[in-house]
């Protein structure tokens, strides 16, 4: 097995653990979580702050759960990209921005490199030439 290859298995099983992981944190403890949203974004919610940290407690595990599975890679590494962005933007700067970064890092890193071909318009059959 490869450098790249044993590199890519330990960056999507660490990543992999770490969305389960909070996601189990968020539903013990939703109210907590949900704690360290600015008063501005928690202000924008449909729907009650409680509920709102649930869903969250929920994307991440499935996104957590498909990067175990070695499955839709691309797929589950972009929404929690895109997941984690959100935090950061709706959380302030805090002692654990560093960490959403460094998250935020290693998921943007999953899904650029395992983007699929078919997403790309280089490689799209009806591009303009």
């Amino acid at each position: 097995m490869s450098k790249e290859k044993i590199a890519y298995h330990i960056l999507r099983v660490g990543l992999g653990i770490t969305f389960v992981w909070i996601g189990i944190m968020i539903f013990q403890e939703p109210t907590l979580w949900g704690a360290f949203l600015q008063p501005w974004a928690a202000s924008l919610l449909p729907i009650p702050l409680k509920a709102a940290m649930l869903a969250t407690a929920a994307l991440d595990i499935t996104v957590g759960f498909f990067l175990l599975i070695n499955r839709f890679v691309w797929l589950a590494a972009s929404v929690g990209a895109f997941h984690i962005m959100l935090v950061l933007a709706t959380t302030g700067i805090t002692a654990i921005t560093i960490r959403d970064i460094g998250l935020l890092s290693a998921a943007l890193a999953l899904a650029i490199n395992y983007w699929p071909d078919w997403l790309t318009l280089r490689n799209h059959p009806f591009k303009l030439k």
